[in-house]
């Protein structure tokens, strides 16, 4: 049976193998503790590997600088963007352009196709369930409709 720890190791330091420069240093700095209570409380225990998930995803935005998601989650068509928002810094500590700034930048990867979705970082930490349910209910959509209708299969479970 697969360990937390030693897979999240192995999946860091598979990304951190494929980087280098300001990528690099950004998977090095940001992949901190609520990142990894996201991967530890919410991910791992429903799926049980980090498949289509890279950490400190670079984007450019509309302004050509690079922007880093705490995970995308790229799976054939799907593109998603998940952050994990502490209320400190994502509401406490924001200024109108800082909150006009995460808007339009949230708005800008939705245009170019990646769907947001935020965790609260309270919720991470306190509520893990019910970001589990939620993770579940909002993945399980999109993955039920990857998988083959085999109606051979279908017919033969009606026989």
């Amino acid at each position: 049976m697969k360990n937390f720890e030693d897979e999240h190791q192995l999946f860091i330091k598979q990304h951190l193998d494929l980087r280098s420069g300001e990528r690099r240093g950004r998977l090095e700095r940001g992949h901190s503790h609520g990142e990894v209570l996201f991967l530890k409380n919410i991910w791992w225990p429903v799926y049980e590997n980090f498949d289509g998930l890279h950490p400190e995803f670079e984007v450019a935005d509309w302004r050509g600088r690079s922007y880093y998601g705490d995970f995308a989650y790229l799976r054939g068509q799907l593109k998603f963007i998940i952050e994990i928002k502490g209320y400190g810094p994502h509401v406490r500590d924001m200024d109108r352009q800082k909150y006009c700034n995460e808007l339009n930048r949230e708005l800008f990867l939705q245009c170019t196709g990646y769907r947001v979705k935020s965790f609260a970082y309270d919720d991470v930490c306190d509520r893990p369930e019910l970001c589990r349910n939620l993770l579940q209910m909002l993945l399980n959509h999109y993955l039920v409709l990857e998988q083959p209708n085999n109606r051979t299969t279908l017919n033969t479970i009606r026989e």
